[in-house]
């Protein structure tokens, strides 16, 4: 099926990058997220998702360490 929308042009360009560097196209991202707004989630759409959240995480801890001993501290 065919589906027509009515997006602001800067709204497509940015979500067309996106989808890039998620390595799909944006049609496939559309398809993708109106899969998951149906209660469908694809493999392939799971794993460019996990893949991309990867590439752009900075895992900035913020110079917090884990602390064993404040694990089990009880309150």
């Amino acid at each position: 099926m065919n589906l027509t929308l009515s997006v602001d042009e800067q709204i497509v360009e940015r979500a067309r990058t996106t989808a890039a560097a998620m390595g799909i196209s944006l049609n496939q991202a559309v398809r993708n997220y109106l899969g998951e707004l149906a209660g469908q989630s694809s493999p392939e759409a799971d794993i460019a998702e996990l893949e991309y959240l990867s590439r752009v995480a900075r895992g900035d801890r913020r110079g917090w360490r884990f602390d064993r001993e404040q694990l089990h501290e009880r309150a």
